[in-house]
């Protein structure tokens, strides 16, 4: 059934959901295990981020699933007062689809890595995006496998030097986002571990968005590519480098001195001193050509980096379809299984 059937607005991730009966602190969402990161690691941030991100929600925590692959980011459901599932390397989305298409009382988040979600994950993670089932995807982007001990990932830079690519990886890496804006998702952001406010606003927005959300999240290995991301976190650096976005509003950074214009078919950088107002460019993030454009900004240097929400638009879920689907069938035809089980469709085998 659709969100409609159930008498809930059509747009909204958490429609359906039951909320809390009590406000909730982040301390709520905080289990009894011990958090076994490596000292340094940006997982601990972004932990912290979406324990104090989630009491804003007002749901209850028994209806509220993480659901991991395999990785270091893949232990988080350990370490959320809620349920989840540490469940089989790459297919975190595939067993979420089920939740979200069974459970429609559930919020239904999954949190993956570069590695789970872009290389043996690849698959499932672009026909989730594509299919748009109603739940959220947190990509931890460390460029790099922590968990197996240091081999460069499907978003290390080309030349990367690592335990598996001694001379250099040959590989020309993914863009998440671009990525997941070719599979046509109806949300897609980015974040940076280290900024607090910013990956609270893009988590906010993913939430409330009905479909499915990615968000990267750029993180730091400590111990296996320490300082991957530091010129984002350089003060100076992060001013000249980091294009925030927001819908509505023209793109600028640095402090208001250089801006986002049009160049041909695609985007370039230029100083709003040498630029007409009308010649910069206003961010929508319906406009899927605009939010690819965006994301190609972003190179591996990391020299024009942007972050916030690319793309926020409404399109009929999968899991709302797949309800109606049902229902409609069930109506007009009712089940019987035993004839199900007793059809036609049979075959003899011999043992011979």
């Amino acid at each position: 059934m659709t969100a409609t059937d159930l008498g809930l607005p059509a747009l909204g991730g958490l429609v359906g959901v039951p909320t809390a009966d009590e406000p909730q602190k982040a301390k709520d969402y905080k289990s009894d295990q011990e958090v076994r990161w490596c000292p340094g690691c940006g997982d601990y941030v972004v932990l912290n981020a979406v324990q104090s991100f989630l009491p804003t929600l007002g749901l209850k925590r028994e209806n509220i699933v993480f659901v991991s692959g395999i990785g270091c980011s893949s232990r988080f459901p350990y370490y959320m007062n809620t349920y989840g599932m540490h469940s089989i390397h790459g297919r975190a989305p595939a067993i979420a689809t089920g939740l979200a298409v069974a459970r429609p009382d559930l919020s239904v988040w999954v949190v993956t890595g570069d590695g789970d979600a872009l290389s043996i994950g690849g698959n499932h993670l672009i026909h989730t995006l594509r299919r748009n089932v109603n739940l959220k995807i947190l990509l931890f982007n460390n460029r790099i496998y922590g968990l197996t001990k240091g081999q460069y990932s499907p978003t290390s830079e080309e030349g990367k030097v690592t335990k598996s690519t001694p001379l250099g990886s040959l590989d020309h890496p993914f863009n998440p986002v671009s990525l997941a804006l070719g599979a046509e998702a109806t949300f897609v952001g980015r974040a940076v571990d280290s900024d607090r406010v910013g990956l609270t606003e893009v988590l906010r927005q993913a939430a409330e968005h009905r479909g499915t959300a990615l968000v990267e999240i750029y993180q730091n290995c400590p111990i296996f590519n320490d300082g991957a991301f530091d010129v984002l976190k350089d003060e100076a650096e992060a001013a000249r480098r980091i294009i925030n976005v927001v819908h509505g509003q023209p793109i600028t950074f640095g402090g208001g001195d250089y801006a986002v214009v049009r160049e041909g078919f695609g985007l370039g950088v230029a100083k709003t001193t040498d630029v007409s107002p009308e010649d910069i460019v206003v961010h929508d993030a319906t406009d899927l050509n605009l939010s690819f454009a965006l994301s190609r900004l972003s190179t591996q240097d990391l020299q024009h980096t942007v972050t916030g929400v690319f793309r926020n638009t409404a399109r009929t879920t999968y899991d709302d379809e797949a309800r109606a689907q049902v229902k409609r069938a069930t109506e007009t035809q009712p089940v019987d299984l035993t004839a199900l089980l007793h059809g036609k469709d049979t075959w003899t085998t011999s043992s011979s």
